[in-house]
């Protein structure tokens, strides 16, 4: 701490919230945690750091111990426009990211990983190669669903590893200022949080915080194929290395055909990998499902290469990562019909990734509680790949609406209900569609407006042997489920019964 006794205030007691209050007090500040619910997990929590010496406040905030903190620590969970933190506002008071505080006592090079889709796929996969490669490694930050814990946990590690992979969420960018990276990814940049965030360049601005956490000595791992991230990282001070799916681009690794190539030029450990452009692996040996993985898979390889590891010895340990959960997984087979379970696309940037990368016929599941995204983009992504769309949940009629295009003439809104009507509000959505953003004449896209098990079934029910049952929603799950991870266990639930 910066002086013993600090004064620390925790806003948010979720799981990055626990891990720096734990910090906090083992480090010997008098730490004051705060969270306007009170459920059980949450009390629970409470509970735990009350017995640790921590004052606890749940189901509400308490102004003054917040006010009189030396540092505030805002758990990513927090909306900047939550009351509590508008009322520090107005007084003055700034915090930081939980990342930020546990920055104050990782000892470890970090790997700081952020984008706006391809993220944790990137972050585990760095993980898993310098692990390869021989080097103790660890990951966590914003991974979530137990692949990795909250930063401030990794900060007890004893001894501290060679190397630390953070994902970095833009709420938790929003808050930092002094982490700082020996290697930088930037994924790429798309929409995302539109109903957190104002405007797409608010997004952006948090985003762009990672190119302020670096300097000379710094090695930022750039995707060659976004413009945004090109011109977002114009400036920054280190090294540079890119990755593309799509042309050379020494220094850095790329897919020419069915091969990954790299020429690191100056930035490899010795110099270089092999002296010029050579194949470290080949694409169809990846256990990774889609194209956008491969621009994953590059990313990790590049960004564990700079971190130290063997250029070698990390591409052979490519092969050997394989999906996470809720990420392209898939989950069974039924009836000859493919289930895979995309739930953590929740955003149409990543559903139109994970479309780009099926084979074969797709009935797709869209759904949830919407972001303020326009879907009419999406609809010009099922052309040639989606049979049918089954739309479900809040945003269920707005994305008929905006995909009003695909629709084939003459079928209706409703899965599995011809010629019933989909009722007058969503018709006169569908008149007011613009039809110029679709292009994907004869997909029909159908509103089941059901719960989740009811919208799978009418997808199901759409199929045909040989096809994949996708679900890759585009849309957050909070209309329905608790997070993501529940959406997809739901789906996986769904096809394991059905599989029997």
């Amino acid at each position: 701490m910066k002086e013993p006794g600090e004064k620390v205030a925790v806003i948010g007691l979720g799981a990055s919230g626990e891990a720096a209050a734990r910090l906090a007090l083992a480090k010997g500040a008098e730490v004051h945690v705060s969270d306007a619910s009170n459920d059980p997990a949450i009390a629970a929590r409470g509970a735990g750091l009350r017995e640790m010496g921590a004052d606890v406040r749940v189901g509400g905030h308490a102004m003054a111990p917040l006010v009189a903190a030396d540092t505030v620590v805002a758990s990513p969970g927090i909306s900047p426009s939550a009351p509590v933190l508008a009322a520090l506002r107005a007084r003055g008071v700034d915090w930081i990211s939980e990342p930020e505080f546990a920055g104050r006592f990782l000892q470890s090079p970090l790997i700081l990983v952020t984008g706006t889709n391809g993220k944790t796929t990137t972050a585990a996969l760095a993980a898993h190669l310098l692990a390869e490669a021989g080097l103790r490694a660890a990951l966590g930050g914003n991974v979530g669903g137990g692949l990795g814990a909250p930063a401030s946990a990794l900060a007890g590690l004893v001894p501290s590893p060679d190397c630390i992979v953070l994902e970095l969420s833009s709420y938790q960018l929003a808050g930092t200022a002094r982490l700082r990276a020996a290697v930088g990814v930037m994924t790429n940049l798309a929409a995302d949080h539109l109903d957190r965030y104002e405007s797409l360049a608010a997004y952006h601005a948090d985003k762009r915080r990672l190119f302020g956490l670096g300097d000379d000595a710094t090695t930022w791992v750039l995707n060659a194929d976004d413009p945004e991230v090109t011109a977002m990282s114009r400036g920054a001070s280190g090294a540079r290395l890119s990755f593309s799916t799509k042309r050379p681009c020494a220094p850095g690794a790329w897919a020419a055909g069915e091969d990954l190539e790299m020429d690191l030029g100056d930035h490899g450990p010795r110099g270089g990998a092999g002296g010029g452009a050579a194949r470290v692996a080949r694409a169809a040996d990846l256990q990774l499902v889609g194209r956008h993985n491969l621009a994953n898979a590059l990313a990790a390889l590049l960004a564990a290469v700079a971190a130290g590891a063997d250029p070698w010895a990390a591409a052979a340990a490519l092969p050997s990562f394989g999906p996470l959960p809720h990420r392209l997984e898939p989950v069974g087979v039924v009836g000859g019909v493919r289930w895979v379970n995309d739930s953590k696309a929740t955003n149409v940037a990543a559903t139109r990734s994970a479309l780009a990368g099926m084979d074969g016929p797709v009935v797709l599941l869209l759904g949830g509680e919407d972001k303020g995204e326009d879907f009419g983009p999406l609809a010009r992504s099922l052309a040639g790949r989606v049979r049918a769309v089954v739309a479900y949940g809040a945003a269920g009629a707005r994305i008929v609406a905006d995909t009003a295009g695909a629709l084939a003439p003459g079928q209706d809104r409703r899965a599995g209900k011809p010629g019933e009507q989909a009722g007058e509000a969503a018709a006169e959505r569908r008149e007011d569609a613009d039809a110029s953003k679709t292009a994907a004449p004869g997909v029909r896209v159908a509103l089941a407006d059901g719960g989740f098990e009811d919208a799978v079934a009418r997808a199901q029910a759409l199929t045909s042997a040989g096809d994949t049952l996708l679900l890759s929603p585009a849309c957050a799950s909070f209309d329905m489920f608790s997070n993501y991870e529940a959406r997809g266990e739901a789906f996986r639930a769904l096809a394991a019964r059905l599989g029997r």
